[in-house]
């Protein structure tokens, strides 16, 4: 859609409120760009609503006069989902950022969408508790863009993704009407769960407004470490290990692969590499306890033993807090890092953890008959089975890599499927994925989906033409 009409645009702009619309290119530009840069959008119109009955007048709208529309939160998605790429109108909840209470005493959170995430971490943590999603992007990703990818992060293994955390949402469908499901209840057995309809549907089946979440107790104390390991191999034995003896305590267990640390070395200022002289993989664990009792010496005996069994030739554990963070910059900035050094090809993927030594091997092995001399740049949560497979151009060959791309992301996907993975484990499909992944779910997955789209979206308004394949995902 590259035509709105002025009348629509009118309505459109009243429905979203004083300030809410713009059509000044250079406040939209910095919405139409993905961050790795893969996708480039375009839009007549871009919202800003500031309320749920705003948003609720806006779909009205678009369903009436069929006018697509693509809803966007922090904008640091990595599949194309939040880009509008057709000329459709832009829905951005940046300004739907208001923290509508916490609750001690019940444990909860309840935010706007437009929410950055670093901020419920910050209000939790003033309640003295603790939000449990954590990830790279926390300091511009909103918890509305959170929700519709279903987002994991470096704390899945023990909180689970954030659709585990969700108690209640508010939603508005495509139109006009507001689904209210906001009891806060952790037990409600009255039919259909519908608000997990809504996490992970990449903005397709309706439009997040609010959620209400689960909080945590608020660790009391950290103990972390880089080991290196001996072998990918070993690196399943070794978290099962920390999980015998810490009662399941292990928050973290991120995989750092040698090249990894050297490119952020490379481009991250102030940062070393604590083990230098290992020469393969590594891992980042982190055991969090609410209570009292410090987990540093259950950590440091067990990584003695490890090493006593030859499956962690080194560690360096953190004294302090400043120590803890230096260890933790080293596994955030791997993106960034990997980002400044040139072009690759990034894949997230997941198998069970006892396939990941085979999946590591076999694709390898499937890039390299593809482009000799490519270099896996392969990283992190070893601990829940999810890995993100990059892939780098050989060595002063950079333009050899990004011709290949659709062969190397095929070959990839195709031994993840014959180990019955995922080929999105948690950055969702947009427009990345949309059309490959019927080869990878059952035909009577892809029905229900379709069926779910068109019942919700009949007219195919929301995000169309994302996370469903184009041709099947619309009903106008």
């Amino acid at each position: 859609m590259d035509q709105l009409s002025p009348q629509i645009a009118q309505r459109l702009a009243e429905a979203a409120g004083p300030g809410g619309s713009t059509t000044e290119q250079s406040e939209i530009a910095p919405h139409l760009v993905e961050w790795r840069g893969r996708w480039q959008g375009r839009t007549p119109l871009m919202l800003k609503p500031t309320t749920t009955g705003q948003v609720s007048r806006i779909l009205a709208i678009c369903n009436e006069t069929l006018t697509p529309l693509v809803p966007q939160g922090g904008n640091t998605g990595l599949v194309g989902g939040q880009i509008p790429t057709q000329g459709e109108v832009l829905l951005s909840l940046e300004r739907m950022n208001r923290i509508r209470a916490v609750s001690a005493v019940d444990n909860t959170l309840l935010a706007e969408a437009g929410v950055i995430l670093a901020e419920a971490q910050k209000a939790a943590s003033e309640a003295g508790r603790l939000f449990p999603l954590s990830l790279g992007a926390e300091g511009s990703c909103t918890l509305g863009g959170n929700l519709s990818t279903n987002a994991g992060g470096v704390s899945v293994l023990r909180t689970g993704m954030i659709r585990d955390s969700v108690l209640g949402l508010e939603v508005v469908l495509a139109d006009g009407r507001v689904l209210d499901l906001m009891r806060g209840l952790r037990k409600d057995n009255t039919g259909y769960d519908l608000k997990q309809l809504f996490i992970g549907a990449e903005g397709t089946l309706g439009i997040i407004t609010a959620a209400q979440f689960k909080l945590f107790p608020k660790p009391s104390s950290f103990a972390t470490a880089l080991a290196a390991i001996s072998g990918i191999d070993v690196a399943v034995d070794l978290l099962n290990r920390l999980q015998d003896a810490t009662g399941g305590l292990v928050t973290a267990f991120e995989l750092i692969p040698r090249i990894g640390l050297d490119l952020v070395v490379k481009h991250i200022p102030g940062t070393a590499n604590p083990i230098p002289a290992h020469k393969g993989w590594s891992v980042l664990v982190e055991i969090s306890n609410p209570g009292a009792l410090d987990m540093t010496e259950t950590l440091e005996r067990t990584l003695g033993q490890a090493m006593e069994d030859g499956l962690v030739p080194d560690a360096v554990l953190a004294k302090n807090e400043r120590e803890r963070q230096n260890l933790w910059r080293l596994r955030e900035t791997l993106p960034e890092a990997q980002k400044k050094d040139g072009p690759y090809i990034a894949n997230d993927v997941a198998v069970v953890l006892s396939r990941l030594p085979e999946l590591l091997a076999n694709t390898q092995a499937a890039v390299q008959k593809i482009l000799p001399g490519a270099r896996p740049f392969t990283f992190g949560h070893i601990g829940d089975g999810n890995l993100h497979l990059a892939i780098l151009p050989p060595v002063g060959k950079d333009d050899t890599l990004l011709p290949v791309r659709e062969k190397i992301e095929c070959a990839i996907q195709e031994e993840v499927g014959k180990l019955g993975g995922s080929i999105s484990a948690e950055h969702g499909l947009g427009l990345a994925k949309n059309e490959t992944i019927t080869r990878y779910k059952d035909a009577v997955e892809i029905d229900l989906m379709r069926t779910l789209k068109r019942t919700l979206d009949p007219k195919n308004i929301l995000n169309p033409g994302k996370l469903l394949p184009a041709a099947i995902a619309g009903g106008n």
